[in-house]
Parts: structure tokens; C-alpha cells; sequence
């Protein structure tokens, strides 16, 4: 996500608060925070994805993926 991405989120959360967004705005708005969101997602999934247990023996196993374990 580009640092000016993130100015202009701020900043239309400000207008908003003070004087209120045009239609055009919050759909800019809208489309904007879908974007933070979606990018905030993809990196949590790939520091996840790089994950290891690693156990008393030394070996390291990757995390599963929700409902990929037995009974779970």
C-alpha cells in the first residue's frame, strides 16, 4: 500500500468528520479502505504463510490452514 494511499484514506476521514463527503467521495472512500484492507489481509496471509512450529527435536512444521486438521 503506497504511503499516499493511506494520506488520502486520512484525509477523506477527515472531511468527513468536519464537513461531510460528497457521494463521489465516499465512494472513493469506500473503494480506498476495500483496498487497505485487502492489501492489510495478503500481508498477514504471507507472514502466516512463513510461520514454522518448530519442536524440542529441532524440527520446524509449517502452520495448516483452518479445518486442514483432524477434528478441527
Amino acid at each position: 500500500m503506497q504511503p499516499h494511499t493511506i494520506e488520502r484514506i486520512n484525509a477523506l476521514a477527515r472531511k468527513a468528520r468536519e464537513t461531510g463527503l460528497t457521494e463521489a467521495e465516499q465512494k472513493e472512500q469506500a473503494l480506498l479502505r476495500r483496498e487497505y484492507i485487502d492489501a492489510m489481509k495478503q500481508s498477514l496471509r504471507t507472514q502466516l504463510e512463513e510461520v514454522r512450529i518448530v519442536e524440542e527435536d529441532g524440527s520446524a512444521t509449517p502452520l495448516k490452514k483452518r479445518g486442514s486438521q483432524n477434528g478441527g
